[in-house]
This record gives structure tokens, sequence and C-alpha cells, in this order.
């Protein structure tokens, strides 16, 4: 991989992660396009570093408080106020309530990511998913409640939502889309329902992207021909670089943009873009 298309692909990561489009779709949709081949569920990762890098930029406050607070609540229980933040603090339970989230990804992931990276990848699934799930967004969008905020959200709530992350395993689902879509269903309003889902994705995306990272140096140094199409350093840390500055500034006008309007225009381009690669498909410009 050379420097511009590593900089192409660190700016589709930045623009797409966060939006409730599909990152890793748009990623496999560029590269097919442009005739680069797959660049792997391993560039995506990495480069999804950057991206969550952004997210902790952006939460800061919000994790800094979250992780303080979660970590005091094992001081010593004689202490009131370590005791008083055990006992019912929100950030503690906001804290274990991102943990039991995570789980289900993390499950999913360990055991399932041979399949995903082998069979889940078709452009065909790519672009029936990119439809079905615009719909369910649209939905979810338009009959929920939206009368809870972040302050409400409970064990149960985060766990359904952890399930809904795990779909993002799949190219063309979305992460913040799926997350999002469940917290609209259960009728979190549109910020904290796209804060929550910011909020998860946070572990299971870094613990990915550490781990992708791991595996592509040992099989670097290894030269272990099974580890698949390697890249180089530079291009990889660029495309990271780029990830990050363009994903701050995409969760910043998001954030704003939701708190006014609806997920409507996402839903159209999702659907759109489905059927743009259904028919290109089916004219064999694209292959599967």
């Amino acid at each position: 991989m050379d420097y511009l298309q590593a900089i192409i692909l660190g700016l589709v990561q930045g623009l797409t992660e966060f939006l409730p489009i599909s990152s890793s779709a748009h990623i496999k949709i560029v590269s097919e396009l442009a005739g680069w081949g797959e660049p792997g569920a391993t560039f995506t990762a990495i480069t999804q570093l950057g991206t969550e890098l952004a997210v902790l930029i952006f939460f800061r406050k919000d994790i800094g408080r979250i992780i303080g607070k979660w970590f005091r609540s094992f001081g010593s229980k004689g202490g009131s106020h370590s005791a008083g933040i055990q006992k019912g603090d929100p950030d503690v339970r906001l804290g274990w309530i991102i943990i039991i989230g995570t789980i289900p990804i993390v499950i999913a992931g360990f055991l399932l990511q041979h399949y995903i990276r082998d069979q889940l990848r078709s452009m065909w699934i790519i672009a029936i998913v990119l439809i079905v799930f615009g719909i369910l967004l649209g939905l979810a969008d338009r009959l929920g409640r939206r009368t809870k905020t972040v302050a409400d959200v409970t064990y149960r709530d985060g766990l359904l939502i952890g399930l809904a992350q795990m779909l993002a395993l799949v190219p063309g689902v979305s992460r913040s889309g799926a997350s999002t879509s469940m917290g609209l269903v259960l009728g979190y309003d549109r910020p904290s329902a796209a804060r929550f889902s910011f909020l998860l994705a946070v572990p299971a995306v870094f613990g990915s992207g550490l781990y992708e990272t791991y595996t592509a140096l040992t099989c670097k140094v290894a030269e272990d021909a099974t580890c698949g199409q390697g890249y180089g350093l530079g291009p990889t840390v660029a495309a990271t670089v780029i990830a990050f500055v363009v994903g701050l500034a995409v969760i910043a006008l998001l954030m704003r943009y939701i708190s006014t309007r609806s997920f409507l225009p996402f839903v159209i381009y999702r659907i759109l873009l489905g059927g743009v690669l259904i028919a290109l498909l089916s004219v064999g410009i694209l292959q599967s």
C-alpha cells in the first residue's frame, strides 16, 4: 500500500466510522472500485485506533470521570467517600454497564473471527446489509420515544445495546448504527443513544486494534505467509493519523447535527448505496 492509498483510506475511515453508514463497508468499496484489492480486517482495525482516540479526546471528561470513579470504587470500604461511590454512583454503574455491554462483541469476535474474515466480506452481503440496517435505523429513529438519557441506562439496556454492537462484526452493519438504533428502540434520545454508542465502542475497538496490531507485527517478524497481505508501517501510521483528525471533526459535527435533526439522511444514503452496489455487482463492474 503506498501513501496515496493510505491517505485516501484513512480519510474514508475518519469520515465514516462515527456515521451510521459502516466504515468497514466503505473501505472495502473504495478499495474495490480503485482496484487496490482487499485492505483486510487488520488494516481496518489498526486505523480504528485513530478514530477511537478521537472518541477519547472528544469525550475525555466523561471517560476520565467514569474510569476514575470506577477504580476508586474498589478503595477502602471504610472510607465514606469510596463507600458512597461503591454503593450507587451513576458513573461507577455506567462503567460496569459498559463492561457488561462489551462482553457480547468480545465473545463473538473471538469465536467467529476467521468466519467473519473469510465468509462475511462479500460485496453482496455488504449491499444487502446496508439496505436492511438502513431501514431498521429509519424505523428506530421514527418510532423511538426519545425520553431517556445516558443517566437512565440500565444493565439490561447496556447488554441489549452491546448485543446490537456485536452485529457490527458484519461489514455493512455499522457499529454506531447498530448500537444507536438499539438505543433509539429502547427509548433514548438521539444524542444520548449516540453518546453511549461511542462510549461502549471504546473497549472493544481498542482491544481489537491492539490485538490486530500485535498480530500484524508478529506476522511480519515471522514472515508467515498465512498472515495475509502486509502493510508498511509508514502508510498505516499515516492512515491512522488522518482517521483521528477527520474522525474528531466528524464526531463534533454529528453530535451537533443530531441534537436537532433525524437520522433520515443516513437512512436514505444507506439504501441508495446498497442499491448502487447491487446494480454494479449485477452488471459485473464489481466482483462479489
